[in-house]
């Protein structure tokens, strides 16, 4: 490894000429810069001329009435264009919250469209005080390290979860199609009946015992038929694209209970074979961070999801009771 050029400087950049040099940059041109900044020209020259010290090329050509960037300044640019915009939009968000009762909750993409954000008007006309804010992700969050205060999560009854963690709900699984499919496709009486439509389920159901329950085999074998090959098949790999998929029409979907529930009760989706339905081992999980359950609008959130959870049970025959892990 070659050793560090000794005429470089390694000291980080001062933040006040990162903000000099985008102004320039901007507008190419220095008094422009310094009304902008409220500082004198002199003063934005000299941030400048610290600047192009510290990283050790010229960033600007200076004529005599403008400025035009090196190609060193156009890379530079680049980079501090982005970050600057990044810490604006913090600072604002921050502002913004700062003495504002506020809510962050980790979710699934899945969970938070089909069930949690379409209940979510309910919460804010009760609390118009609190501000909601949801991240979606499939990764867990680390509740004690996080700014995250509580999570919505989907795991097997057996699973390793901490030990305030409050059952929302379980979950079956059952074919569901679109009324007007049902009406113009083929006659769908018996499970054997569903071979003369395309079948749709989570693409990445066989690739874990967890997702393995979302399976169109498993649900064949618990129903004691021989698996047969329907039409076609349909893979998505998130809940809501299959749902979205047999609201379509484009084929008979084995759906969560939990998640389509209002589908069914509008009349959006059929449950074609409701003697059939799947337990699974799976069920959905409120967690509340450690640092957080004190807080009264965590606490007014949590009430609001319980109630919201007995709902769901009773709209899908959950008759087992609220247990942690």
């Amino acid at each position: 490894m070659l050793p560090p050029h000794p005429h470089l400087r390694s000291r980080p950049i001062a933040a006040g000429q990162l903000r000099a040099f985008e102004a320039v940059a901007r507008h190419l041109n220095f008094r422009a810069a310094s009304e902008e900044l409220s500082l004198t020209q002199s003063a934005v020259s000299r941030q400048i001329q610290g600047l192009e010290d510290d990283v050790g090329v010229s960033l600007f050509l200076r004529h005599t009435r403008a400025v035009e960037l090196t190609g060193a300044g156009a890379q530079l640019l680049r980079a501090v264009l982005p970050s600057l915009e990044r810490i604006d939009g913090a600072v604002r968000m921050i502002r913004q919250s700062a003495g504002r009762k506020s809510v962050a909750i980790s979710t699934w993409a899945s969970f938070a469209s089909m069930w949690l954000i379409p209940r979510l008007e309910a919460f804010q006309r009760e609390h118009p005080d609190i501000d909601i804010r949801i991240d979606a992700t499939d990764i867990p969050v680390d509740l004690d390290t996080t700014d995250v205060d509580l999570a919505l999560r989907y795991s097997m009854v057996q699973a390793n979860l901490p030990a305030q963690a409050r059952r929302l709900f379980g979950e079956q699984l059952t074919p569901v199609i679109s009324p007007w499919l049902l009406k113009s496709g083929p006659r769908l009486q018996d499970a054997q009946d569903l071979a003369r439509f395309a079948l749709i389920e989570a693409s990445d159901a066989h690739r874990s015992r967890q997702m393995e329950w979302l399976s169109w085999q498993r649900w064949f074998e618990v129903q004691g038929l021989m698996r047969f090959e329907p039409k076609r098949w349909m893979y998505f790999n998130y809940a809501h694209q299959i749902v979205q998929a047999a609201l379509t029409g484009q084929g008979v979907a084995l759906a969560r209970m939990p998640l389509i529930a209002e589908s069914l009760a509008s009349g959006d989706l059929v449950e074609v074979l409701p003697d059939r339905r799947m337990d699974s081992p799976m069920a959905y999980w409120l967690i509340v961070g450690p640092r957080s359950a004190a807080r009264p609008e965590v606490q007014a959130f949590c009430s609001w999801i319980t109630a919201q959870a007995a709902q769901t049970r009773e709209a899908i025959g959950d008759v087992s009771p609220e247990a942690p892990a």
